[in-house]
């Protein structure tokens, strides 16, 4: 399906907007322009394939034919978007992910799982990738299961991943898609200055780890407990038998019932 370029400048916040047939990587590309000191911002940048993608850490992206690949670059400093505020820029994005797929997904149990990943029907459906540049410009990228078969897939990925395509027999536009996605994040940018709890709250209401035993590495070391929710601030929130942990950062491991 055709992307509509103009469509998206026409009807959205974003400025310009860059459609590759195949990329690298979305979030790599919007990287270099940064570095370039690109002019007109917000930048969308969207690829058809990616050969590079990644996720968090060394974790790598598998785009396949029909996934909607993408990556905004922007200057967060409008709406105070810092370092600290990454988090939070991580959960309003999956909000807005969430938002926009769920009306495609009637019956569908859809959520966030912290720090970065949307799910249905207890599978992943999308990743998010939030890198910090310099001079206050953010990348937000994206990789969403939409029109490709998870049968595609890499053979680890088919039992824990799937896309739209599978779970509802039809193809979707992505300049449609992407059009309800910008606007649910812009409106989310917007409460970020004033009332940034609105968007934790939104993603502690989307939240499906909740009363599951969950192991986080972070700072060196693996915490367990049992998810309590998301924090004000977008940590996420453990009940250990120390008490109860706020994370900041790190990286989810296996259920603690999968764990010697």
């Amino acid at each position: 399906m055709t992307l509509d370029t103009s469509r998206l400048i026409r009807e959205t916040p974003v400025r310009r907007v860059e459609h590759y047939p195949i990329l690298g990587s979305t979030n790599d590309r919007a990287k270099q322009y940064a570095a370039e000191g690109v002019g007109l911002l917000p930048l969308l940048i969207v690829a058809d394939q990616q050969t590079a993608g990644r996720g968090r850490g060394s974790n790598r992206w598998w785009t396949g034919r029909g996934a909607l690949a993408f990556s905004l670059l922007l200057d967060g400093r409008p709406w105070g978007i810092d370092l600290s505020r990454g988090p939070l820029l991580s959960l309003a994005a999956a909000v807005a992910v969430t938002e926009a797929v769920r009306p495609l997904l009637p019956g569908q149990t859809v959520g966030i799982h912290w720090p970065n990943d949307v799910f249905a029907a207890g599978r992943k459906l999308a990743g998010i990738l939030v890198e910090m540049l310099t001079g206050g410009l953010c990348v937000v990228g994206i990789g969403l299961n939409l029109n490709n078969p998870m049968v595609d897939a890499p053979a680890e990925m088919r039992t824990s991943a799937t896309s739209i395509l599978d779970l509802t027999g039809v193809r979707h536009a992505r300049t449609s898609l992407l059009l309800v996605f910008l606007k649910h994040l812009a409106a989310l940018l917007d409460q970020l200055p004033v009332t940034p709890d609105v968007i934790s709250r939104l993603a502690d209401e989307r939240c499906l780890q909740r009363g599951q035993p969950l192991g986080v590495e972070s700072g060196g070391s693996v915490v367990r407990g049992v998810c309590a929710g998301i924090a004000s601030d977008g940590a996420l929130l453990l009940d250990t038998p120390s008490g109860r942990e706020r994370i900041v950062s790190g990286v989810l491991t296996k259920n603690l019932s999968q764990m010697p």
